[in-house]
């Protein structure tokens, strides 16, 4: 019964304040120089909570004194998102998640790749049309006459030379058959 009193008797916060999430769940007083406090906010107990879970308090709080202060921040919040992923997948954790997301990258470079060579097609395509459109020769002309009338005149048609489908139709030959991405 001594202990007792002697621990929680010993380096409290005062009446007014809350004990951290951590001291909360391992129902203990909260000293004023917890560990934990900066980190597990009372108003946040379901970090400690599955950090304590998958790593166990005492493991934290050697990891904690092991850090310089200033890095102590980044590994709670490394912690915590991997005991939220252990918690979620028992079996793979963290290493599951990122095998999942490499997945999705690897699927969307293959589309990406496609586009790019969709619009590499369209835009070769669209460079043949223009090409047969300035050589075919112009329609309605009948025969002869000499005149000035385009009607009459054997001139090749005119084309706009606004792209169709609002790409550009001049390519890069040197650098056509180099990659468009990077991986």
């Amino acid at each position: 019964m001594r202990s007792k009193n002697k621990v929680a008797g010993a380096g409290t916060t005062g009446s007014s304040a809350s004990p951290c999430a951590a001291c909360k769940l391992l129902r203990r007083r909260c000293a004023e120089d917890c560990l934990f406090a900066p980190y597990f906010p009372p108003d946040q107990p379901h970090k400690f909570a599955s950090v304590h879970k998958v790593f166990g308090a005492s493991n934290v709080n050697k990891l904690l004194q092991e850090l310089p202060v200033n890095y102590r921040s980044d590994a709670v919040s490394s912690m915590v998102y991997e005991a939220n992923a252990r918690v979620r997948d028992p079996v793979y954790g963290c290493a599951g998640a990122i095998s999942s997301l490499q997945q999705q990258v690897d699927v969307l470079q293959a589309q990406l790749a496609m586009a790019q060579a969709e619009i590499i097609r369209l835009r070769m395509q669209h460079a043949g049309y223009l090409a047969h459109l300035r050589l075919t020769p112009a329609r309605g002309g009948g025969g002869g006459g000499g005149g000035s009338s385009a009607t009459s005149s054997p001139k090749m048609t005119e084309v706009n030379d606004k792209p169709v489908f609002n790409l550009e139709t001049e390519m890069d030959q040197t650098s056509m058959y180099e990659p468009m991405w990077y991986s």
